[in-house]
């Protein structure tokens, strides 16, 4: 984890502090690092490897509430060895010390010329989203509770808490796009493809930070069917100019 993001989770701490409630109560002592995550992960039962996170102990994962506006769980789609945002975190710096270092999907939305009025709050606002999906899928970085079923809660409170602040920024085509990273990786979840949640991840980032693109909305309808070529489809667009067609 580099020291920006760190710096941005201390942020996102620093914001649900002063907020109090659930959220506020819930923070770890201070924000978890790479190998700190795993640790976590291994006292939690939240154990992931490189075959995909697993969900906490047995219980099934539930789907948040953005699910309820998608058609229908995803099928399997192709798999491949590169894994998602939140396994890199728990694996801790031994799995990627081979791999160059990869922006988080706050830094990369908020790196893009459509963050550029007001950077700071959306890396901050992407991170508190972020770190609502680790709560349903992944191992948190900021908030820190036994009861796997108050981490969802708080997940979904931390989903509501960045989609109205990016609202009142007035910037619905990114709450949109984050809504339906929400859902697609959700559904890529449900379907037990967790590399196709990561590149979820990374394309609505960069539809965020730079604005969406043909072969984006082309993916997210792949994804959203189900179809085998999502998971490509869904990397090209991440990794190819957003503004192109």
């Amino acid at each position: 984890m580099s020291g920006r993001e760190t710096d941005a989770l201390r942020s996102l701490a620093d914001m649900l502090r002063e907020q109090g409630g659930l959220l506020g109560g819930l923070l770890a002592d201070e924000p978890a690092i790479a190998g700190e995550t795993a640790d976590r992960a291994q006292r939690a039962g939240r154990v992931q490897t490189a075959s995909g996170p697993s969900a906490a102990g047995d219980r099934p994962a539930r789907p948040s509430p953005a699910q309820l506006t998608a058609s229908g769980p995803s099928a399997a789609g192709d798999r491949s060895d590169r894994p998602s945002p939140a396994q890199l975190a728990a694996s801790g710096p031994s799995a990627a010390e081979d791999r160059p270092a990869r922006p988080s999907p706050a830094q990369l939305a908020a790196s893009g010329p459509r963050a550029a009025r007001a950077r700071a709050e959306y890396e901050l606002l992407v991170e508190a989203i972020y770190e609502g999906y680790l709560l349903h899928y992944g191992v948190p970085r900021v908030i820190a509770a036994a009861d796997p079923d108050l981490l969802l809660l708080a997940g979904d409170r931390l989903y509501a808490l960045g989609l109205a602040r990016l609202v009142e920024l007035g910037d619905g085509e990114a709450v949109a796009e984050l809504a339906d990273t929400i859902t697609l990786s959700s559904l890529a979840h449900a379907a037990g493809e967790s590399e196709l949640a990561g590149a979820v991840w990374e394309a609505g980032a960069r539809a965020v930070g730079w604005g969406s693109s043909n072969a984006h909305k082309h993916a997210k309808q792949l994804a959203r069917a189900g179809s085998a070529e999502a998971l490509e489809a869904m990397r090209t667009s991440a990794g190819g100019d957003p503004a192109s067609p």
